[in-house]
């Protein structure tokens, strides 16, 4: 179980993510949702260490884990929102990389090296520069890295990002099947149809403070809305987008014959 208690980050006197509770389970997918700028990646980052929280602390079967890190980081899989690369590095090289700071022995490292970049559909790049690798092949990259290590938690910010069809339905599959290993799993993303299939939970953030945690069943009954979208709308965005997109195409046709 993983538990946040009170997480706050400031970066200047109005909070980035302020005061975020709650609890995450083991065999349960998790999403965490809300619009550009609600303290998504800010809370994960906070979650995997890259970023100390102001206030609050975080808890991994009870154990805080900034006075346990490196024990936590052992069982951590983390994707970023950005697919930052070493550009110089294949990817092989890259994964060889991951693999040997998690101190997975050498021939079982390459053997999974291999198999998850076949899976991946990248295996014959292997051997190119992640510089010359579309932002899709690096997302592959980044997901097997977090993968190679089995790890307890896991940590996805925006992973379908750049992904062609055929690998985010490879995704969604896995994340189904990762859940059902006991994974501890916490997903952000934009594309909320996905979500709703995917997570049996959801968490949405707003101005830096939750909004909603509940299953999209209860939160259907409580805002009487049958998709997540309109969930999502009613609880977070209070602008006219309809009207706001006639204005656009207005604006555009300014000066037209």
């Amino acid at each position: 179980m993983l538990e946040i208690k009170g997480l706050t980050k400031c970066y200047t006197r109005l909070p980035a993510v302020d005061s975020v509770t709650f609890t995450l389970h083991p065999g349960e997918v998790t999403a965490y949702l809300g619009p550009n700028g609600s303290g998504k990646s800010t809370t994960m980052k906070m979650l995997v260490g890259l970023l100390p929280p102001t206030q609050g602390g975080i808890y991994y079967k009870g154990r805080d884990i900034n006075l346990h890190s490196v024990e936590f980081k052992r069982r951590l899989g983390y994707v970023p929102e950005e697919p930052q690369l070493y550009p110089y590095l294949s990817g092989w090289d890259y994964l060889l990389l991951v693999g040997r700071l998690r101190s997975i022995p050498e021939q079982l490292l390459k053997e999974k090296i291999e198999h998850l970049l076949q899976l991946f559909s990248i295996h014959r790049h292997r051997h190119a520069l992640c510089a010359s690798y579309s932002r899709g092949m690096r997302q592959k990259i980044l997901i097997s890295a977090a993968l190679l290590h089995d790890p307890e938690v896991l940590i996805f910010d925006e992973p379908l990002s750049g992904l062609d069809i055929t690998s985010a339905l490879l995704f969604r599959n896995l994340l189904k099947l990762l859940a059902e290993e006991g994974k501890i799993i916490l997903y952000s993303s934009h594309v909320l149809e996905v979500v709703e299939r995917l997570a049996q939970r959801i968490i949405i953030l707003h101005k830096g403070r939750v909004v909603a945690d509940d299953s999209v069943d209860n939160l259907r009954e409580l805002t009487q809305k049958p998709s997540l979208e309109g969930i999502f709308s009613q609880l977070v965005s209070h602008d006219d987008t309809e009207g706001a997109a006639r204005e656009i195409i207005e604006t555009m046709q300014l000066g037209a014959a």
